[in-house]
């Protein structure tokens, strides 16, 4: 077997806003595998300023994978837990690999084009025009589900864009969730969540910067709000440590980033321990090309959760390589007749 990798940059339509800044490009990587006739393909997305394994080494990680890839992708994993994006593109070459079509990783009524999945749409930060007419597109485009980023903007302004979607649409009409990424400050939380609670939202995630355990049990305990651990789930490699984190902050829910958790491993070690303590989960894309999010929303589909997962992400890239993955009305589809074409 012979392994290579190579990097792209994908780069978005419009800059994107987050708490951490305006986004208009995004690098990723991806390991090619030979085995005679064989060919697979998985994407090592790693998230500069997010991921754990941003590093000086990431490249020579990625060498080191391909140049040992006789040792087995068990053996592999192992020696890379604190890689997570490579292990998950490794995870993703190896399936690839070995399925008859190098696309098709987990067969199921979704990847043939018989069901889809509900995703929410996502609504990224920007002046109150702006991020009104992002919900206006998602809601005629028939999405029952947003995501809005919030923690950038003055408080009382994003408070005042939920009061007017909620002036016209109800909980029953337009579910919200809104990602804080970290932004509020501890003291300050519990009250900002309390005048969120006045709009029917349906979760917040990671209000608090990640490492703050016992800021963020306390938050967990009293809020009025539920609440999602995203960044908090970062760097936590053992399942011994991914009980105590949970048993420890007791979320409402998690969310799952396999390309910053470990991949398909990781994440299912994730959901094993939710599920043992009562704590709902959902899946969501971490900005990679057509390539990973198509793996990771055929393992999706097969975990069979029927809350809205956070899959939407395709669309945003001018230089994204052709896919199946078609969103329409809410819901995340594989369309047959769209061919793959690897040309970026």
């Amino acid at each position: 077997m012979k392994a290579t990798f190579f990097k792209h940059t994908l780069q978005f339509k419009q800059a994107s806003g987050t708490s951490r800044g305006v986004l208009t490009y995004k690098d990723t990587w991806f390991i090619e595998l030979k085995n005679n006739a064989l060919k697979g393909i998985g994407e090592c997305g790693m998230f500069k300023g997010l991921s754990i394994d941003h590093c000086d080494d990431f490249e020579l990680k990625l060498k080191w994978a391909c140049q040992n890839i006789d040792l087995g992708l068990e053996a592999l994993l192992d020696q890379l837990v604190a890689f997570p994006s490579i292990q998950f593109g490794l995870e993703m070459a190896f399936r690839s690999l070995n399925q008859k079509s190098p696309f098709e990783l987990f067969p199921s009524e979704f990847t043939k084009g018989k069901d889809s999945i509900p995703i929410n749409g996502l609504i990224w930060m920007g002046d109150s025009l702006f991020m009104k007419q992002q919900i206006k597109d998602k809601l005629e485009a028939g999405f029952t589900c947003i995501k809005l980023k919030i923690g950038a903007l003055d408080f009382d302004k994003e408070l005042a864009l939920l009061k007017s979607i909620r002036h016209e649409f109800d909980a029953q009409t337009i579910e919200i969730r809104v990602d804080a990424n970290g932004a509020f400050k501890s003291r300050e939380a519990l009250e900002k969540l309390k005048r969120l609670s006045d709009f029917n939202l349906h979760s917040i995630e990671q209000p608090i910067k990640q490492g703050q355990h016992q800021e963020m049990a306390q938050l967990c305990s009293d809020t009025p709000l539920p609440i999602a651990l995203d960044e908090e789930l970062l760097g936590v490699f053992s399942v011994t440590n991914k009980q105590v984190l949970l048993q420890t902050i007791k979320p409402q829910y998690i969310i799952l980033k396999p390309t910053l958790i470990g991949g398909f491993k990781g994440s299912q070690e994730w959901i094993d321990v939710a599920e043992t303590s009562s704590i709902g989960w959902w899946v969501t894309s971490a900005l990679e090309s057509n390539i990973g999010l198509n793996a990771i929303a055929q393992w999706t589909y097969t975990l069979k959760n029927n809350l809205p997962q956070g899959l939407g992400t395709g669309g945003l890239f001018t230089n994204n390589v052709q896919a199946p993955l078609v969103v329409n009305s809410g819901r995340l589809f594989y369309d047959l007749k769209t061919k793959w074409n690897l040309k970026f």
